[in-house]
């Protein structure tokens, strides 16, 4: 990362140097945002630069817009795409599809291009695949004005993403979601440790593991389950291993017990928002409810 303050003091060269590839294969904005400096805070930056696009003939801006690579396209299998893009596609999965999703991708990416002469860009860390599907197909049914606008909304959505992992200034941008859980054990009246918690995200095809943890003497992960990122649109499930739990409290239940593992399965719609999933329970009954 590059402090603001460096920023400010650098020569035009070494600023372009530093973020001339944070719009993608256009230099030109890191030029021309240049003479803004002195830049207050990130958000100064950020909005000097989208500025600098939004500012720019349409002619320029459908260049701009046409340099993006497709998703999960002929660019990302043969490996030409920048180091940016290509660490973006992969958090979404994208470089790991099946023959099937492939070809879906592949149809609608021609679909797209067929219609508005450009690719289909979208901000992939704050997307699932199925989520990128969908809006794959609800943006085909827009008219070529209001998809050049979601075009240019989505680009800002990635640069300011890019920033916040570039610069270090004192204010940040709201680019970053939470989610968290924690589990109450309401028949001894305190927070239940010791529980082991599995995260997975829910698609298609069988639920994918992405952490496996267990609760502190606070009944909470030392850790939010996602933190410091967008939390991908999608539907996903906690695991709630509670029979073992109750086991090792010498909890008088059945053999075998009423309850053993419980699942919890809901989706994100907000990737900047703060889900918290809890779970209070007792060994025959459990309950829960989305906090902030």
């Amino acid at each position: 990362m590059v402090s603001l303050d460096e920023l400010n003091r650098m020569d035009k060269e070494t600023f372009v140097a530093t973020l001339g590839d944070v719009f993608e294969h256009a230099p030109w904005v890191a030029e021309t945002a240049y003479a803004a400096r002195p830049f207050s805070g990130l958000h100064a930056l950020y909005e000097a630069m989208t500025a600098t696009v939004g500012d720019a003939a349409p002619e320029r801006q459908m260049a701009f817009i046409r340099a993006h690579p497709d998703l999960a396209g002929k660019a990302a299998r043969e490996g030409t795409m920048t180091a940016d893009s290509k660490l973006e596609q992969s958090s979404a999965g994208l470089d790991h599809l099946s023959e099937e999703e492939f070809a879906a991708f592949h149809r609608l990416n021609n679909a797209y291009r067929e219609k508005f002469g450009m690719p289909f860009i979208i901000c992939v860390r704050r997307h699932g695949k199925e989520s990128i599907l969908r809006q794959f197909e609800q943006r085909l049914g827009n008219d070529a004005a209001r998809e050049r606008d979601a075009a240019l909304g989505e680009i800002f959505r990635i640069v300011a993403l890019r920033l916040d992992q570039r610069v270090a200034a004192p204010d940040r941008l709201p680019v970053h979601g939470r989610l968290s859980t924690h589990v109450l054990d309401t028949h001894r009246g305190c927070p239940a440790a010791g529980v082991v918690i599995e995260f997975f995200e829910v698609a298609s095809g069988e639920p994918r593991l992405l952490s496996r943890t267990m609760t502190n003497s606070d009944g909470r992960t030392e850790r939010p389950l996602i933190a410091a990122q967008p939390i991908p649109i999608g539907r996903y499930e906690l695991r709630f291993a509670v029979g073992a739990y109750f086991a090792g409290q010498g909890t008088p239940v059945a053999d075998p017990p009423f309850l053993d593992l419980i699942p919890i399965r809901f989706a994100v719609a907000a990737p900047e928002a703060h889900y918290h999933v809890p779970l209070l329970v007792t060994p025959w009954s459990y309950s829960t409810y989305r906090g902030s």
